[in-house]
């Protein structure tokens, strides 16, 4: 059953929530704004009406514990600390990138965060994220793993082979699936038969949650409960969060002309905002004013105008490439 709950946070929890989500909003549409320039010449999946997943998540993990993330990294890689100049450099290919401007917006990656990278295969990072956590496992150490992956991964063979080994295992691995509905243009419902997500996952002897994917304060309620269960060993965990992407599948337009949503049900989750939901909460609850907000958002803008102009500065990798190379980073 999904749960809706307002998690035990401090005033300062919640300006940090409010900080982070607004973080990744502004980041996302100053990217969907540049994008038309044609300097970033990469794939983009954006992940606007979706930050309360990632940030909430996150919010629950300690520096040391392992992130990989899909193709929609954006969210991930900044909710875990990733570098945004690094992350702005990446996507124009330029050599100051996270990965030297050689893979663009679907394989970001900060070890120094232990954000391990994105990769764009649906499904792909998921047996990654799972071998990962056997070698914490064997290596004997505290660290968990958490695998972001959507709804579509899981009609791929590897999510149950990983989801059977990890429960075999025991591994301290948190499964997270952001059910936004659709696989590019098709929905669940034309995909899956009538059933949760997190049922099916349950099918595994894995324990499963499911929880409000707009509301940030249940998803790290549930989150925090997961990660609970994963110190003391009481793992894996697997998480649903239904959720809303309000950008095109890849791009940064809307996309609502093409049929394969109506408008009427845009609307009904725009209006389900994320950000606009804990904005009102904490105005409501007199945490924080308007003016507070508005110097949060102006903080941001100025950190993102920052990483614009470094990573428009950068120098382009250079056309000699070693395998040495790839682990320079």
């Amino acid at each position: 059953m999904e749960r809706e709950c307002i998690a035990s946070v401090n005033r300062q929890q919640v300006a940090t929530l409010l900080y982070d989500m607004l973080r990744v909003r502004l980041v996302e549409e100053k990217i969907a704004a540049l994008y038309p320039e044609q300097e970033m010449r990469c794939p983009v999946h954006l992940c606007i009406g979706q930050e309360a997943v990632p940030v909430g998540v996150c919010s629950t993990l300690t520096m040391e514990d392992l992130v990989l993330s899909n193709h929609r990294a954006h969210g991930h890689y900044l909710a875990k600390g990733g570098n945004l100049k690094a992350m702005f450099a990446e996507m124009y290919g330029k050599a100051t990138g996270c990965c030297q401007g050689r893979g663009g917006s679907m394989h970001l990656i900060d070890l120094k965060v232990n954000f391990l990278g994105s990769t764009p295969i649906v499904g792909g990072s998921i047996p990654v994220a799972t071998g990962v956590a056997l070698a914490e496992k064997m290596r004997n150490t505290s660290r968990m793993t958490v695998a972001f992956f959507g709804d579509a991964a899981v009609e791929e063979g590897v999510f149950h082979e990983s989801l059977n080994f990890a429960a075999l295992k025991k591994l301290a691995i948190l499964f997270v699936c952001e059910n936004n509905l659709y696989s590019v243009y098709t929905h669940l419902k034309e995909r899956q038969p009538v059933r949760e997500i997190s049922e099916l996952a349950a099918g595994h002897g894995v324990k499963t949650m499911k929880a409000n994917g707009n509301d940030v304060f249940a998803v790290k309620d549930v989150a925090c409960e997961a990660v609970d269960l994963l110190r003391r060993g009481e793992g894996p965990v697997f998480l649903e969060f239904p959720t809303y992407r309000w950008r095109e599948h890849c791009g940064p337009n809307f996309d609502n002309d093409l049929g394969y949503r109506t408008p009427e049900e845009f609307e009904e989750w725009k209006a389900l905002c994320p950000i606009a939901r804990l904005k009102s909460f904490a105005l409501k609850e007199e945490i924080l004013d308007q003016g507070q907000i508005s110097r949060m958002e102006k903080e941001i803008n100025t950190e993102i105008e920052a990483a614009v102009i470094f990573a428009k500065a950068s120098p382009y990798p250079s056309a000699d490439f070693s395998p040495e190379d790839a682990y320079s980073h």
